[in-house]
């Protein structure tokens, strides 16, 4: 029954059952067959076939919502088994917005010289591919803005607050000063990121508060090629107070508070809502949960 779940599971997320069946490292007359089986003992029809796959049954979908949840379970218990038999071992796939990946270092490095047979594969995705991740399975955790948007149901740690700066060069707009309004940046030749990111979104919202809009001068899905235009010293960004501190902004490059509004926004670990949690994951939320301990203690 797991297999087959599995087999359905695959085939509801690629739509196409020859893509499913390399995915679960079956031939494509396997997995039909499979499937046609879980139909015969369920007694409904979970797939709309014709020439080709055209989706689920009303049914399908019901199943699909317990296939994950049954096939987690097993995952779970599986897990639970072999690091009782050998220790913490696998990888973990951690999914994370943009603007945290500077951070996930401080997570992952402690986390494996505690479980040194564990391994990493991290992600970088907007807000709601996180999310859609996590909840069909493709990851094991993610990183995201936990006070903006709808997060759904999930398991959440708070790491800490995102607050946000002005990044240019001496010499531009505002180079000298201790601080910089939100109305007065609108003015500068902005390099952002991309509208489907949540921290574009929540910047388009605070200038928005304070009555401007913005046409930013070149929009990028990566922080690299931002931050490759500020050190050109003709482009200016926003971006958050621990990002440019990641990545050691120094002379001739400044960062100057935004205020009026002094802006922040949580970011955190979230995982799916699921008790028990696998061993993996749980040690990582407690690893998110000492971090966030250490962030605040140097607030």
């Amino acid at each position: 029954m797991i297999d087959k779940l599995e087999f359905f599971i695959a085939l509801a997320k690629e739509e196409h059952f020859g893509r499913a069946a390399e995915v679960c490292g079956v031939t494509q007359p396997t997995l039909s067959a499979g499937i046609k089986q879980l139909e015969g003992q369920l007694g409904v029809m979970l797939v709309l076939r014709g020439s080709r796959f055209q989706g689920l049954t009303p049914e399908g979908k019901q199943v699909l919502v317990w296939a994950r949840r049954i096939v987690g379970d097993s995952r779970t218990m599986r897990e639970e088994m072999r690091a009782a038999r050998h220790g913490l071992a696998g990888r973990i796939r951690i999914a994370a917005v943009p603007t945290a990946l500077a951070m996930v270092a401080r997570l992952t490095t402690p986390f494996r010289e505690k479980h040194p047979g564990v391994t990493f594969s991290v992600l970088s995705r907007t807000s709601i591919e996180v999310l859609t991740l996590l909840g069909n399975f493709d990851v094991d955790a993610g990183i995201t803005y936990l006070d903006n948007e709808p997060l759904g149901r999930v398991t959440s740690v708070p790491l800490y607050d995102e607050r946000y700066q002005l990044i240019t060069a001496v010499g531009n707009p505002y180079s000298d000063r201790d601080k910089v309004t939100w109305a007065e940046i609108s003015h500068l030749p902005l390099c952002l990121l991309t509208p489907d990111m949540q921290n574009r979104r929540i910047i388009d919202q605070h200038l928005a508060e304070a009555g401007v809009q913005v046409r930013p001068t070149l929009e990028s899905n990566s922080m690299i090629v931002l931050f490759s235009h500020i050190r050109t010293g003709k482009w200016s960004s926003i971006m958050p107070l621990n990002l440019a501190e990641t990545f050691g902004f120094s002379e001739p490059i400044r960062a100057i508070p935004i205020v009026e509004p002094d802006a922040s926004h949580t970011v955190g670990l979230v995982a799916a809502p699921r008790e028990p949690h696998t061993p993996l994951v749980q040690a990582l939320l407690d690893e998110a949960m000492a971090l966030a301990d250490d962030f605040r203690a140097h607030r």
